[in-house]
């Protein structure tokens, strides 16, 4: 009874077909802010235009990005609900069970006295054979009305258990089927604007693709320059600081944290070239959050799902300060993560439409960064 409640439960399915789709967010998004400009482009549009654009798509990925997360985060809610409210239903069940063996066990009781024309003690003196006769029946029903008060105290306590528990899981129910509403509507919400996006998609210009991809190469190697830059700046760092610790008194931790980092990024470096999709952790695709926290799981740390949650864990860390398998965060919403490999460079898993891949920190503004163990 207990499996049969738990599956008319579970009908709400992970993103599944809808990830295929997802895979196009990134450039259609893109193309929402893209044809809006260049639709009310004049002829011969300058190049500044393109880079408004630019802006605009940067801005949409950061909000694809916190919309992931919040995707997780009710995600992450729906399934504690669910596994709540199938144990409260086992535990109703049990107690159900309990409360009809009581029920059982007084009507015994009540059938045994009703046959028995529940007689007075004189009576049953009277028409005993002798006296031990007497006083071994006396003893008897005095037994029998003992346990009968005890069974009606038992009834009464499962009655108030299996009342309360009842309460209890339809309050949990209340409360999954809520969050299955929120996780469904978001879910909605992204697949109407893919479908409006990849329409939109359709109408770009050879031309202006080739503008917005050189305008991200352009991007792409200014990060590259500021990684390199920030990749001197701790190597002299480091320098200097192993100059005056000398052999250092830290070695033991900082060599403990090397050796589970190391493990994470084996992870993360395995999972290269796999393709983001929102809301998965794996195996055969990530986002950027599902990514982090699989990579520390390999490394036998526990992270949250949400980069919400994964920021408050561990020691925060400055950017110049930064180690191998430290995560670092990005944009003031942190909607993104990435796990830091070494001279700037992370493995993240992007946005919509690409890969898992190495990737210069500098890429998109840095919020923050911690390190996990």
């Amino acid at each position: 009874m207990a499996s049969h409640r738990k599956s008319r439960l579970r009908g709400l399915t992970s993103p599944g077909s809808g990830r295929a789709a997802v895979g196009l967010t990134t450039a259609a998004l893109a193309s929402v802010g893209l044809l809006s400009q260049t639709a009310q482009a004049a002829p011969g549009e300058p190049k500044q235009g393109i880079e408004e654009v630019q802006k605009k798509v940067d801005e949409l990925y950061r909000q694809a990005g916190s919309a992931t997360q919040s995707y997780n985060q009710a995600k992450e809610r729906t399934d504690q609900q669910r596994t709540r409210v199938d144990r409260l239903l086992d535990d109703v069940a049990k107690r159900t069970e309990k409360l009809n063996e009581a029920r059982r066990l007084l009507g015994s009781y009540a059938a045994t006295q009703y046959r028995n024309g529940g007689m007075a003690s004189t009576a049953t003196m009277m028409l005993a054979d002798d006296p031990q006769s007497y006083f071994d029946q006396d003893h008897l029903m005095s037994r029998m009305t003992g346990q009968q008060k005890q069974a009606v105290e038992d009834f009464q306590t499962q009655q108030r258990a299996a009342t309360k528990k009842r309460a209890e899981a339809t309050e949990s129910l209340a409360g999954l089927t809520e969050s299955q509403k929120q996780l469904r509507t978001t879910k909605e919400s992204v697949q109407r604007k893919l479908s409006d996006a990849r329409e939109l998609l359709s109408k770009l210009t050879a031309e202006e693709k080739a503008r917005l991809a050189a305008i991200e190469r352009k991007k792409k190697a200014e990060a590259k320059r500021k990684a390199e830059e920030l990749a001197r700046q701790q190597a002299e760092k480091q320098r200097q600081e192993e100059a005056d610790q000398g052999s250092g008194q830290a070695e033991g931790s900082s060599g403990s944290y090397s050796a589970k980092a190391e493990k994470a990024l084996a992870f993360a470096r395995a999972q290269i070239g796999k393709p983001y999709v929102w809301g998965a952790t794996g195996p055969n695709s990530f986002d950027c959050s599902g990514l982090t926290q699989g990579a520390w799981k390999a490394a036998g740390v526990s992270l949250p799902r949400t980069t919400w949650d994964q920021v408050k864990v561990g020691t925060r860390v400055a950017t110049e300060d930064l180690k191998p398998g430290d995560l670092v965060f990005f944009y003031d919403d942190i909607s993104h993560v990435g796990i830091y490999t070494g001279n700037g460079q992370m493995i993240h898993a992007p946005k919509p439409g690409a890969n898992v891949r190495t990737e210069a920190i500098t890429y998109m503004p840095i919020y923050g960064s911690v390190r996990p163990a």
